[in-house]
């Protein structure tokens, strides 16, 4: 009846993350970017979902990162460049 209630999951898939021209082991940078996300996303939610499942195939046009980021801070800064695109910003391909 009309209840607006919080979703009790949000599940967010990524297909794949690809990092050209950066040094960072990938695999620190995705475990950064896992748990960066899942804050954020716990944090946050997903404003792009708020009226119901969504789904993406692409963000673009989010803001560049440096290439010299460690694997923690590119996880991180990526998560966050990622969750602005879900939050609304950015172009969305759907």
């Amino acid at each position: 009846m009309g209840v607006n209630r919080p979703p009790s999951a949000i599940r967010v898939e990524i297909g794949e993350l690809a990092l050209d021209g950066f040094q960072a082991d990938p695999a620190r940078v995705s475990a950064a970017f896992e748990r960066e996300l899942a804050r954020l996303v716990g944090q946050h939610g997903v404003p792009l979902a708020a009226n119901g499942a969504v789904t993406v195939d692409a963000l673009t046009g989010l803001a560049p990162l440096p290439a010299g980021l460690s694997a923690r801070r590119l996880g991180q800064e990526l998560a966050r460049a990622v969750h602005e695109g879900l939050s609304g910003h950015g172009q969305v391909t759907r």
